[in-house]
């Protein structure tokens, strides 16, 4: 429901848009990340001849953050791109500003072995035993027999590989931190869409199929990863191409409200206001609810990431660049070694350790003790250990929880009663791990207009 007060607002709104001159374009787009980016490229193509795209942030790349300390330059996550991305379709000037990577990733299992990733046949079952095999085997005929009724993430896993190989594994503890949540309350939409790589490994010909394939069978596009300077470096040529092809850019501007006037949509920021036939939103739901005068219902969970900058030097345990903690201790959930791409600084070494707030009370300080515990306890980076610094981010990813979908779709169809389409990772509250699948779903949803 719109505001009691909107009604009030509106016509104030109007009575000064007729003092104030609006600069007039054919189309807005809240939010410079990739999904906006994408949005002015299809809009282009589609005709448009003026666009404007405006963010709160004051860099281009929305949650695409990199932090420089010193003589190191650190991700808020991490960044992996490929050189057959669809990205590329409509960005091509940043494809030579990447640099290209090897990246190998591992995982922290319950017992203390650095593993493969996502599970491991050899580690995760054939060195369990015998007796520990009857056990995963009796758990997954269990599961296929009396779970036929999949209500969220954990009946999903548990109905592919069985109750006990998921506490073995670690996956229902990594599920939990990744969320925040225990996995009975992720919705099973999301673990249907987003999960199928359990059931991929789950199934017999996938198995034999990894046992038997060779390292020349392995993917043959190109892992890339940001330049060494950072995103605002890989993003420039891009933004100076749109520029000249018609698109304005409005960066670190609050933006206080979008109201419709007639057929026109009116968008007003701190210092100015601005006018367009349409408003295409990428930014988080909540945050155009508001602009919009939207009264918000049922709240969206989102997860508050916390980002911990370390250089190091000594024995770092393990050898891949990007590690994953799948045992039952620990808060952070994923590390990247990002002198892994770049070369060491000096003679140290420096990645980032991921962590969701909720668990460590959103305390910087809370999150650093308890990394330094668990890798301490696992023989992991044994040496002169220091943190460089941090960096927190909120709406770093949704949360699938108490049908969190049909919300956010009720949402978005009432942004789009006003005129508003709101789309992406935040604007369509759609969970997209890579570049790729957020270019694909930003050319989709701009397609069905």
């Amino acid at each position: 429901m719109l505001n009691t007060g909107l009604e009030t607002q509106q016509t104030e709104f109007h009575a000064e848009a007729m003092t104030i001159h609006a600069e007039k374009y054919d189309v807005i787009i809240l939010g410079a990340g990739i999904s906006g980016l994408v949005a002015a490229s299809v809009l282009l193509k589609q005709g448009c001849k003026r666009l404007l795209i405006v963010d709160e942030y004051d860099h281009i790349g929305g949650n695409h953050i990199d932090c420089s300390i010193g003589k190191y330059t650190f991700d808020i996550g991490s960044f992996i791109f490929q050189d057959d991305s669809p990205l590329l379709a409509h960005l091509p000037e940043i494809l030579p500003r990447y640099v290209p990577i090897n990246p190998t990733w591992g995982r922290l299992n319950p017992q203390g072995v650095v593993t493969q990733y996502p599970i491991s046949i050899k580690d995760d079952i054939i060195k369990a035993g015998p007796a520990e095999w009857l056990r995963i085997l009796l758990s997954v005929l269990f599961a296929r027999l009396f779970r036929r009724r999949l209500m969220n993430a954990r009946d999903f896993a548990q109905y592919w590989i069985g109750a006990r190989l998921m506490q073995r594994s670690g996956l229902g503890t990594y599920m939990q931190r990744f969320y925040g949540l225990p996995p009975e309350r992720i919705d099973i939409k999301f673990a249907a869409s987003r999960m199928l790589w359990i059931k991929d490994n789950a199934t017999m010909r996938n198995v034999l199929r990894r046992l038997l394939r060779s390292a020349s069978q392995s993917a043959t596009n190109t892992q890339l990863a940001r330049p060494r300077e950072g995103f605002a470096d890989l993003y420039q040529p891009a933004a100076e191409r749109l520029e000249k092809s018609g698109v304005a850019f409005l960066l670190g501007q609050k933006l206080q409200a979008v109201r419709r006037d007639g057929m026109t949509l009116s968008l007003q920021t701190e210092s100015q206001r601005f006018a367009a036939d349409r408003v295409v939103s990428t930014i988080p739901l909540d945050r155009i609810q508001a602009l919009c005068g939207i009264t918000a219902g049922a709240k969206l969970k989102t997860v508050t990431l916390i980002s911990l900058f370390f250089s190091f030097s000594g024995d770092r345990g393990f050898a891949q660049s990007i590690l994953y903690n799948f045992s039952h201790e620990g808060a952070w959930k994923r590390l990247t070694i990002y002198s892994d791409f770049y070369g060491k600084s000096g003679d140290r070494e420096y990645f980032a350790a991921e962590v969701n707030a909720d668990h460590v009370s959103g305390s910087v300080e809370e999150a650093e003790r308890d990394f330094r515990r668990h890798v301490a306890e696992n023989r992991l980076f044994t040496g002169d250990l220091r943190l460089e610094g941090s960096h927190t981010v909120s709406n770093a990813y949704p949360v699938y929880t108490d049908n969190a979908d049909k919300t956010a779709s009720a949402v978005i169809a009432e942004l789009g009663a006003l005129g508003v389409e709101s789309i992406g990772r935040q604007g369509g509250f759609d969970y997209q791990p890579t570049a790729r699948i957020t270019a694909l779903e930003a050319e989709a949803a701009l397609s069905r207009k």
